[in-house]
């Protein structure tokens, strides 16, 4: 007796392969006791020897009798095993019989198989439990020790692909290879598994097994090519069947079925490719929408906010500028979060495609992200011109409005002095008088030459204020500068005037005496004091427009030191009153009837005491505005300091929290879902801020409407908090994102914990000024850092190793990253060419470099199946492996095949495959 055992341990392959056979390759003799399981392994064994012997145009009846000469069974080891065996001897005598079974067990062994106890005497003898282990170590070999799912093999790996095939039919619980297969439904739902047009399975019962091993057994050998190897009533009968009846009978299904699994496989891959490539597109084409729209709203609403049309009224300007805040708090919030969504949908996409192996995303020209914030800042620029220009319009219309008010009030009042004014200048009363009256006209003249050099500075007034409002542009200058021009030559006319009626009454001066000199002190003392008290009056009713404390507080200044002059123009009003009275008081005791009144002035006694009476009364009046606009100012500076506490606080919580987010975002600890969890609460925690900003909002408006310019109390301003306000809101969420893509890399590809950690740590460590992003240099010590030597990958990809020693000299001078294949990482890293290197980029480089992803070649391979090795597909071929939505998707996108080998309809799989990846693939 031949014992192979010690045959085997010379075999190269004995060892590794067989491990997990080692206790199916153990013949329990014990089992062959039992009559009904070898009877069942001698119908089962017989049947799948024949169904390889066929091949040959040849079988067997009796296992032990027609296997004894070695000659069949030499046959059946070349046809499964596909090589050709020693030549056997064609001998009739015993001893060649003996060396045709060793040249078989030979071969046995030497495909690592230990053959423990049977020897060739023994299957030339006839000895059946024997020859019905050897067939079975044959079975185990050739036909269930290649067997592999999700690394188990041969017995496990049968069994795990039973369970799976079967997990989804009712009735059915494959946990071995007896009893789980009596009731004959885990057959059944093999084959309606693979081949549901076969097989009713809802109408087969448990309760009738009989019925149900027929059926499957039957539809086997019709359909499938698997021979019956075993009868209902063997299955049956037994209480448990022999388990490597069963085995054998399995493994032909698995065979018979293991093309289709191939081709699942293949479909499989192709759809999760083209998923992830649809989920792709469409991310791709919401972003262009998005950008789209983002931008058209930038582009109409710019030249709205460049408009500088000037409105000719402070309500006109004012509506304008509630037009503007409408804009800032409605129609602007949700143009911000559709931009920062913007830049997350971007961010994502790129992760995604890089995850997926995919070239990065370039939006359409215009539409990168850099083009939406460069259109963004563009557009708050405009904003705050516009802003700045609403507020110098007011301040200039309402500028105008005060001075066209001014102007008008004085040319009245000087329009009023000189009417009359001429008529009494040009008469020739003079030349009838006599010479008492001659003088007084004189004097009288005299009079009214002060009077009129007294005018003089409210002339000059009117036309000042009249070139101030053309300097200003004012809406309706063409009439003020009419009424001015028309003031200006009555005055030069009333100046010609006046000098030839001077020249005219000196001439008659000399002819004339008499004058009195009471009426002459009393015209000259009255008219610079009535003159005077217009110009208080004037003063007294002149608008006047503040826009502080001091300012105002100025005026009243001014106003108490006008009210202290008062008692010296009383004296002076008494004084010429007492002219008046002493030249009654001459006229009565002399008995003089006075021709009427004083021929020196038209100005009277009464008048002068109405004017006065008139001056006194508007003294409290101006008394009271002043207050009123001192209390407004007080009010206004309430108002101020309320927005600079608010405002303060709020800057002071903006800067706090964005300096918060910088060292979360360098020192976060905990898994990456703790991070992400721990920032969205402190997302929600800055939202429940918002109260506050909107409380600043209406301080805001507040002190627009009150028309208030500046502010001491803070150098903060509501469009500097804004900015800072949104800024944070979006760094939290950019924040936010980076952890979620994170996750996703992670996810996608299969980076633990601990490597994460050490990238961050690594990362942060180089991070020296903590902005989130490292410099090329900072970048290239990163990698040093973390033991990656480019120069050796460089080598590799050329089929070049380096040496040991020479990779520490190259590590310890601190030139272990050529500069060509730096370049090359920098290029994947920092594809815009910015110098900076973020996070996110860093662990995708990483994780590329360590994980295995789909590539172009592998989805090849993956259609080259699907297409039965040819080097095109048809698109029936396409509709009948893949989904219906993803076969179209493919037929859509491939074009046609032009190789020699092309038939109608042929379709590019290649070019397709390859375009998927990018032309690095290529």
């Amino acid at each position: 007796m031949v014992d192979y055992h010690n045959a085997n341990n010379q075999s190269s392959t004995g060892g590794e392969q067989m491990t997990n056979m080692e206790q199916e390759n153990d013949w329990d003799r014990d089992l062959l006791l039992d009559p009904a399981w070898e009877k069942q392994q001698r119908k089962t064994f017989t049947a799948w020897c024949n169904s390889h012997l066929r091949k040959s145009g040849t079988q067997i009846e009796n296992i032990e009798e027609d296997f004894r000469d070695g000659l069949k069974l030499m046959l059946l080891l070349e046809v499964i095993a596909g090589e050709r065996l020693p030549k056997p001897e064609r001998g009739k005598m015993r001893v060649h019989k003996i060396n045709n079974v060793n040249k078989a067990l030979d071969f046995i062994a030497s495909k690592g198989v230990k053959l423990v106890s049977i020897g060739a005497e023994e299957i030339v003898d006839g000895n059946a439990k024997m020859t019905l282990g050897m067939i079975w170590t044959i079975i185990l070999r050739f036909a269930i020790q290649d067997i592999s799912v999700d690394e188990t093999s041969a017995k496990e790996g049968l069994l795990l692909w039973c369970q799976r095939k079967t997990a989804p039919y009712k009735n059915v619980n494959v946990q071995n290879f007896h009893i789980s297969w009596k009731d004959g439904l885990a057959f059944n739902a093999l084959i309606h598994r693979h081949r549901p047009d076969l097989i009713d399975y809802d109408r087969l019962r448990k309760d009738d097994p009989v019925t149900n091993l027929n059926n499957a057994f039957e539809v086997a050998e019709k359909h499938l090519d698997i021979p019956k190897m075993l009868d209902a009533e063997d299955i049956v009968n037994t209480a448990r069947p022999d388990e490597k009846a069963i085995m054998t009978y399995v493994s032909s299904f698995y065979h018979a079925f293991s093309g289709a699994q191939k081709a699942e496989t293949a479909a499989n891959r192709i759809c999760k490719v083209l998923a992830v490539n649809q989920e792709n597109e469409q991310m791709m084409e919401d972003y262009e929408k998005l950008a789209s729209e983002l931008l058209e709203w930038i582009r109409r609403t710019i030249p709205w906010l460049e408009n500088r049309t000037q409105e000719k009224t402070v309500n006109d300007m004012q509506a304008k500028q509630e037009d503007f805040r409408d804009y800032r708090c409605v129609h602007k919030p949700p143009k911000v979060q559709e931009k920062c969504q913007l830049e997350i949908s971007f961010n994502t996409l790129q992760t995604k495609l890089r995850l997926s192996n995919r070239p990065a995303f370039m939006p359409s020209e215009g539409r990168m992200v850099s083009d939406i914030n460069g259109a963004w800042h563009n557009l708050e620029g405009a904003e705050k011109g516009y802003e700045e220009w609403i507020l110098s319009e007011i301040r200039r219309l309402e500028r105008l409005e005060h001075l066209a008010e001014k102007f008008h009030q004085k040319a009245a009042i000087h329009e009023s002095w000189t009417d009359g004014k001429e008529a009494m200048l040009t008469q020739k009363d003079y030349e009838t008088s006599t010479l008492s009256e001659v003088k007084a006209l004189l004097r009288k003249h005299e009079a009214f030459e002060s009077d009129l050099a007294a005018h003089q500075d409210r002339v000059e007034q009117i036309a000042a204020i009249a070139q101030e409002l053309n300097e200003l542009d004012y809406y309706d200058s063409a009439s003020v500068n009419a009424r001015c021009q028309k003031i200006c030559d009555q005055w030069d006319t009333l100046g010609a005037f006046t000098q030839s009626r001077k020249e005219s009454l000196e001439r008659t001066e000399k002819q004339l005496e008499s004058i009195d000199e009471l009426y002459l002190e009393y015209a000259k003392r009255a008219a610079p004091f009535n003159n005077w008290m217009e110009g208080a009056m004037e003063d007294l009713q002149d608008m006047f427009i503040v826009h502080n404390i001091e300012e105002i507080q100025g005026l009243i200044t001014a106003h108490e030191q006008f009210k202290s002059t008062l008692a010296e123009a009383n004296k002076e009003r008494e004084a010429i009153q007492a002219i008046q009275a002493e030249v009654q008081k001459i006229a009565k005791s002399n008995s003089i009837k006075l021709s009427g009144a004083n021929p020196y002035t038209t100005i009277t006694p009464e008048s002068i005491d109405g004017k006065w009476e008139k001056a006194m009364a508007m003294v409290p009046l101006r008394d009271n505005a002043l207050q009123d606009e001192l209390n407004k100012q007080n009010s206004n500076d309430t108002l101020r300091a309320k927005f600079a506490t608010q405002a303060n606080t709020v800057g002071a919580y903006i800067q706090a929290k964005m300096e918060e987010i910088g060292r979360i975002s360098i020192e976060m600890n905990g898994t990456l879902e703790d991070q992400l969890t721990s920032l969205k609460e402190y997302q929600k925690t800055i939202m429940s801020y918002m109260p506050e900003i909107n409380t600043l909002e209406g301080y805001h408006q507040l002190i627009q409407e009150a028309l208030i310019f500046d502010n001491q109390y803070t150098s903060y301003t509501m469009e500097h908090l804004r900015v800072g306000w949104e800024q944070l809101l979006t760094t939290i969420a950019r924040t936010i994102n980076e952890v979620e893509n994170q996750i996703l890399t992670r996810d996608a590809k299969g980076i633990s914990q601990e490597q994460l950690y050490e990238y961050r740590a690594s990362f942060n460590h180089f991070d020296k000024d903590h902005s989130g992003t490292l410099m090329a240099e900072e970048f290239k010590a990163c990698l040093i850092s973390l033991g990656y030597d480019v120069e050796n990958e460089k080598q590799k990809r050329s089929g070049q190793m380096v040496s040991e020693d020479f990779r520490a000299l190259l590590i310890s001078t601190g030139n272990s990253l050529g500069d060509s294949e730096f370049t090359r990482i920098m290029g994947i890293v920092d594809p815009n060419g910015s110098g900076a290197v973020t996070f996110q980029a860093f662990i995708d480089f990483m994780s590329r470099e360590t994980t295995d992803t789909d590539t172009a070649d592998q989805v090849i391979a993956s259609f080259k199946i699907l297409a039965a090795d040819k080097t095109f597909i048809t698109a029936e071929e396409l509709r009948r492996e893949l989904p219906p939505d993803q076969a179209e998707y493919c037929i859509a996108r491939m074009a046609p095949y032009s190789g020699a080998d092309a038939v109608p309809g042929a379709l590019d799989y290649m070019s397709f495959s390859t375009a998927l990846y990018g032309e690095s693939d290529l």
